[in-house]
């Protein structure tokens, strides 16, 4: 089928907005690129610091023409995500070896959890992370001695920081090689049920805890279509992982092939090789289209609204949220995966999963069929799924027909005919909402407003059964600059049990929610934010809001608001402890909400 016109358009005015920066961006990774191979630039000196350390590598790497890997590892084991890579480099170590080539720890980058700082200081922190990632990856590869890149991540903001640093070393190809989401513990609704009975006193901290730890239970990414497993399908989209890698368990056979073909591919597509694909020939707009189209597809993370324009600005692309808005309008919704249904990505990939899915909307006009990957030309590859016949790696045709079409949908019959995020527009500012997962009839709210300043004090409220009517809640001074843009997941049980008591409730802000969150219909990421006298710094208790995610607006109805002084809060607290003094400067330069909240791109 030929390419749906809405996509073409919003093709054509990416290219058309980014041709300046994309020029730049490529002519110099072709310079780049011209050097040739990296070490032969090195003095002797510099070699033998390099290589001290390789043991029986170290002839090869000095006098040998053969391709050298850098690994950058998020590993570590505080994340259940990120402990299956400790196995990794060992594995790519041996791979390369076997096919003549080397490879070696580049370096490692941090990889903190929001789950574990969720409602916590240290989510402040959280944002400015996929910065700091990208930089440390950046010191990692910046050694230059390496042909290729495989980038070890998962979670949050991980993936985003890794795509930064591969976009700028663009000149040298990169593979995103993950680790596999758990096997399916607790069912998430089950756990979310337990939360909210928590939060109304109906159960203690012990029920609380077993549910937790039955949910998140061993090695691997949470099962929940959150912003890591969202990430894992925008690789698949966007062709940087080997077709079907992204939700195959940790620490099996499929796995471990995988990460082996995934190496010996690193090999062969170096400029050494005889099919040289760098990354800046693979994140293209046509690329970064097509994970538009996934991730509305799939109904993913809200956070990707603020990674992709970043990832993006890395490899000379420039994407707008009208982008977004346009793409989800003829983009229909697939899946019903937790928090936007029931099953959990196991029981979607089981499905027929990301290849089904790619295949369907390949169809259906819908994606880019004709663009560069790391697994050769053309996304069609990727309607693909791996097997491991007779001991090896194969793949086979993916599956044509859902096996579920509670969780999975052809592209013909959908959900709902339009993708899972919705733009907002208004006096309150530019924002959006995912809407996948929140229920048709509560999309629109006319209520009055509830300010507040931070998420304790909407619980303290809670608590204090202050919350007896349909209610607006303004949660302001949340933004990048105001305190590094914390998720407030924290506040989704408070929220549901309200709706389900029989209340109309929305939660409008500018700081961010998490991936995981759901029914509540949310206006966030609102620009610009209250610091600096955004329009949230003008609404008062009481007001009457308006939040229409059917019509994509935001309005305060007051007719006094324009003319309002805006507030100020006390922010000096949000500066210091659990390394908050560290990150003064990110708060001071960090861009827009609605450009990507980066200091770094």
């Amino acid at each position: 089928m030929s390419l749906n016109a809405t996509i073409a358009a919003v093709t054509d005015r990416i290219k058309a907005r980014s041709a300046e920066s994309r020029g730049i961006y490529l002519d110099r990774m072709r310079r780049a690129a011209e050097d040739g191979p990296r070490r032969a630039h090195l003095t002797c000196g510099n070699q033998a610091h390099a290589y001290a350390a390789m043991g029986g590598d170290q002839s090869r790497l000095a006098t040998e023409r053969s391709a050298n890997i850098g690994i950058v590892t998020a590993y570590n084991d505080m994340l259940s995500a990120h402990q299956p890579f400790e196995r990794f480099p060992q594995i790519i170590r041996d791979t390369a070896r076997a096919a003549g080539g080397t490879a070696q720890v580049a370096g490692g980058v941090p990889a903190m959890c929001d789950g574990v700082t969720q409602g916590q200081t240290g989510m402040e922190l959280s944002l400015f992370s996929r910065d700091v990632i990208a930089l440390a990856a950046g010191v990692s590869l910046s050694h230059n001695v390496f042909d290729a890149a495989v980038y070890l991540g998962v979670c949050d903001k991980i993936v985003p920081g890794l795509v930064i640093a591969a976009a700028t070393f663009g000149y040298i190809p990169g593979i995103f090689l993950p680790a596999g989401p758990m096997p399916s513990g607790l069912p998430n609704d089950e756990k979310a049920k337990v939360r909210q009975k928590f939060a109304t006193g109906d159960v203690d901290r012990a029920a609380l805890m077993e549910a937790e730890m039955a949910s998140y239970h061993s090695p691997g990414t949470c099962t929940f279509y959150g912003t890591a497993n969202t990430n894992q399908m925008l690789m698949e989209f966007m062709g940087l992982h080997l077709p079907g890698a992204s939700f195959v368990h940790p620490n099996t056979e499929l796995r471990d092939a995988l990460t082996i073909a995934g190496t010996q591919r690193a090999l062969e597509i170096t400029a050494m090789g005889n099919d040289y694909r760098p990354v800046c020939d693979v994140l293209d707009e046509k690329a970064f289209v097509n994970g538009l189209v996934g991730l509305m597809a799939t109904g993913g993370s809200t956070n990707l609204v603020l990674h992709l324009p970043a990832m993006a600005r890395a490899a000379g692309v420039n994407l707008t949220l009208e982008d977004f808005d346009d793409i989800s309008s003829v983009v229909p919704l697939m899946t019903k995966v937790y928090p936007n249904g029931l099953a959990d990505v196991n029981h979607f990939h089981a499905a027929g999963g990301l290849q089904f899915m790619i295949g369907e909307l390949l169809d259906a006009g819908l994606l880019h069929e004709d663009v560069t990957t790391i697994a050769g030309d053309g996304l069609s590859r990727y309607a693909q799924e791996p097997v491991i016949n007779d001991g090896a790696l194969a793949w086979r045709e993916g599956q044509k027909t859902t096996l579920n079409d509670k969780i999975l949908r052809p592209a013909s019959d959908p959900f709902q005919k339009t993708g899972g995020l919705k733009q907002l527009h208004g006096n309150m500012g530019h924002g959006m909402m995912k809407v996948s997962a929140v229920a048709p009839e509560r999309r629109v709210i006319e209520a009055k407003a509830r300010v507040f300043h931070t998420q304790e004090a909407v619980k303290d409220a809670f608590k204090a059964g202050e919350f007896t009517e349909d209610t607006i809640v303004v949660v302001r001074f949340q933004g990048p600059k105001s305190n590094g843009m914390p998720e407030l997941h924290g506040l989704t049980p408070t929220l549901s049990v309200l709706q389900d008591r029989g209340l109309k409730v929305a939660l409008v802000t500018d700081g961010r929610m998490s991936g995981a969150s759901g029914k509540v219909p949310a206006a966030i990421h609102v620009s610009p934010e209250a610091l600096g006298g955004g329009p949230l710094a003008r609404l008062r208790d009481g007001d009457l809001v308006r939040v229409d995610a059917e019509a994509g607006t935001i309005d305060c109805l007051e007719s006094d608001f324009d003319s309002r002084t805006p507030v100020t809060a006390d922010l000096t607290g949000n500066g210091n402890g659990v390394g908050r003094e560290l990150f003064e400067m990110f708060r001071q330069t960090v861009g827009l909400a609605s450009e990507g909240a980066a200091v770094v791109v």
